[in-house]
């Protein structure tokens, strides 16, 4: 049974606030039958990356399930539809820091193999363009920390990288 937030929940104390991660969905959609990714270019608008290739990815909104991030934000940016039980957990990066997160992020970084539709660019603003990129090709220009989660997805390697933590 889902649970529901209501006005009535208690809400984080101030010190847990501010300490807090970003927390973030990334979507593989992946083409199995023709090996081909679903990559976006980041614009020269964008808030960090400027022309760089990226997973389609971005930020949770506060009470939303990180399926629900990966949903809604693979169809804002690409235009494409899946269903949040069709998604498999990829990968997860745990990073230091990150825009717009001081106390780091956690990417969830799904694979979906299941879809309505094709690509297109939903936000022009942010992104260059949206596109099928064959697995054999992918662009060496790309943002490093959903690249390293693409390629260890592909050489079904290790399922959890750390960026910019000390050891």
């Amino acid at each position: 049974m889902a649970q529901r937030i209501t006005d009535d929940q208690p809400k984080a104390l101030p010190p847990a606030l501010e300490s807090m991660t970003l927390l973030v969905a990334a979507v593989i959609v992946h083409d199995r039958a023709t090996d081909r990714v679903v990559l976006l270019q980041r614009s020269q608008n964008a808030k960090f990356a400027q022309g760089m290739w990226d997973l389609p990815v971005g930020k949770s909104e506060p009470g939303e399930p990180i399926t629900k991030t990966a949903v809604r934000e693979l169809h804002e940016e690409t235009g494409m539809t899946v269903k949040p039980e069709a998604l498999r957990v990829a990968h997860i990066i745990h990073g230091a820091w990150g825009v717009e997160a001081p106390n780091g992020f956690l990417t969830v970084v799904f694979a979906a193999h299941e879809w309505a539709g094709e690509p297109e660019n939903r936000e022009p603003r942010k992104h260059a363009q949206v596109c099928w990129v064959d697995a054999a090709s992918i662009p060496e220009s790309f943002v490093d920390t959903t690249a390293s989660a693409l390629h260890a997805y592909f050489r079904q390697g290790p399922q959890v990288s750390l960026d910019g933590w000390q050891s």
